[in-house]
């Protein structure tokens, strides 16, 4: 229907029509005419829009514009993407002709926007999402690349500049070349500590050498302290317990083939690609994998803060908004879902709760009703009558910060009374907000500039009375997913997929367009 409704709207406009794939017989050098399969077109009203300000029906008249743009296709896969998918073998097979213009033109718009936008739509997979996209006049792009002779690198132009970006197009590559050599597999068996000496040693000495974590000449079959060394930089790259010790899970990563790091790379291209080109000269950046929020300043981190997140059926979701505020020794207005989910069953099984953790219960007038008079097994979790708030204090669940970016999802970054558990590697305990290590240096930061120097905030905090805190300018903050991530000079260090949120992203990005 979409190859019907092309062929009717550049008919309309004047541009003579031949079914897709069909060769005239002037084409075929009046051989009796030959039908090539063409494929179904990706982007065809922009195609129709862009012949229909044409003053010529072919544009891709030049051969080196041609050839340049099957180069700049075939270049596509070094984004993580599938050149196939954008008519490539079509166009190496289609005679010159209307039909192959057509084809090359279509090809064209769809790897730009794919390249501009991303291949899939976020929302799509992330529902929440909230990022500004980037901006581009792709037919002006496309008659400027013609025109210039640069369609070689028209497509490229349309990638993501950021630095972690170009980090991840870089170990994509390398990975690739990696993929074509030989990979020793450990067999499986005991675990492997120190001192001991066997063949299975000499197999993970040689794996560590190919990972470049050992020297060629390390190989010697004995699980020396070089050895343990190794094993216990690849286990933290590899976010394993780095005890040095190669059993069961630390083989296992070590015979992951590559397959699987690129595709994770890939897709966390695509995830780049959603985002707008500007993120704020000064803005929040949090990570949910990573379980960090970093503080960003003219493209360089000043501050990087543990964090913790929400629990896999309580996920923290991703968006983008604007820090408006801050409040000091805040009160926490517990929401209703957490009241009768968490805070019911709570007070049913230890009444004395309510007091002990500073809680204060209101009727729907907003009018303080005494704990005391409640009968907790009485009320009903569908008829919850009440509202809850917990006074500042030591035990107050937001602890002595809270930094608010108004927002739907009612997700903010704060503090926490139970610090300890910032020391975990896996930190998904929260019910969706980002619970913040140091938050008052984050606080500070935010401030920076301002009369609110950390001094003042400590003195507020001290005086133990609800403060609100207004900045002077908003300060964007990104709540981002990334699997992996650019650590600079120490490369890339891959996360696990805590919301098992990757395999839609592949199973999407791997899917012809539509």
């Amino acid at each position: 229907m979409k190859n019907l409704l092309l062929t009717l709207m550049l008919t309309l406009i004047g541009v003579p029509q031949l079914a897709w794939g069909q060769v005239s017989p002037s084409e075929a050098g009046a051989k009796p005419s030959v039908v090539i399969q063409a494929p179904k077109p990706l982007a065809p009203q922009a195609t129709a829009k862009f012949y229909s300000q044409q003053t010529e029906k072919r544009i891709w008249t030049e051969p080196a514009n041609f050839q340049a743009l099957i180069q700049a296709l075939e270049g596509l896969d070094a984004h993580g993407l599938s050149s196939a998918h954008y008519h490539l073998t079509a166009l190496k097979s289609l005679p010159e002709g209307d039909d192959r213009d057509r084809l090359a033109t279509d090809a064209w718009f769809s790897a730009a926007a794919h390249m501009l936008y991303g291949k899939l739509n976020p929302i799509s997979l992330e529902p929440d999402w909230t990022a500004a996209r980037r901006e581009a006049d792709l037919p002006l792009a496309l008659t400027k690349a013609l025109s210039e002779n640069s369609i070689l690198e028209s497509l490229e132009a349309f990638a993501p500049k950021q630095a972690s970006y170009t980090a991840l197009k870089a170990e994509l590559a390398a990975l690739k070349l990696e993929a074509q050599k030989p990979q020793t597999r450990i067999a499986l068996g005991e675990a492997l500590k120190a001192s001991m000496q066997n063949d299975r040693v000499s197999s993970l000495q040689a794996r560590l050498i190919e990972l470049g974590y050992l020297p060629d000449a390390a190989q010697n079959g004995i699980m020396d302290e070089q050895t343990v060394d190794a094993v216990k930089a690849f286990q933290r790259a590899s976010e394993l317990d780095d005890d040095g010790v190669a059993g069961p899970a630390t083989v296992k990563a070590l015979n992951r083939g590559y397959t699987d790091k690129i595709n994770q790379l890939r897709l966390n291209m695509e995830r780049w690609r959603w985002l707008p080109e500007d993120l704020g000269k000064r803005h929040l950046r949090a990570n949910i994998a990573a379980f960090t929020v970093e503080a960003w300043n003219n493209g360089s981190i000043e501050r990087t803060h543990l964090t913790i997140v929400g629990k896999p059926y309580r996920k923290t979701p991703v968006f983008s908004d604007s820090v408006e505020y801050l409040v000091i020794n805040p009160w926490w207005e517990t929401p209703h879902s957490l009241a009768t989910r968490d805070k019911l069953p709570l007070f049913r099984k230890d009444p004395a709760a309510v007091k002990r953790l500073g809680f204060q219960i209101l009727d729907r007038s907003g009018n303080i009703v005494s704990s005391d008079t409640i009968d907790w097994n009485a009320v009903s979790p569908s008829q919850f009558p009440y509202r809850i708030r917990q006074a500042p204090g030591d035990q107050n669940a937001l602890g002595q910060v809270k930094i608010m970016f108004p927002n739907i999802h009612n997700v903010y970054l704060h503090d926490t009374p139970t610090r300890g558990l910032f020391s975990q590697r896996q930190r998904a305990f929260s019910s969706g907000c980002l619970r913040t290590e140091n938050p008052l240096d984050l606080a500070a930061w935010l401030m920076s500039g301002t009369e609110w120097t950390r001094e003042k905030i400590d003195n507020v905090v001290a005086n133990g009375k609800e403060t609100r805190i207004t900045l002077p300018q908003t300060v964007p903050v990104h709540i981002l997913y990334f699997t992996a991530v650019s650590e600079g000079d120490a490369g890339i260090r891959y996360l696990d997929d805590i919301y098992d949120r990757d395999a839609k992203v592949l199973a999407a990005l791997d899917s012809k367009p539509s």
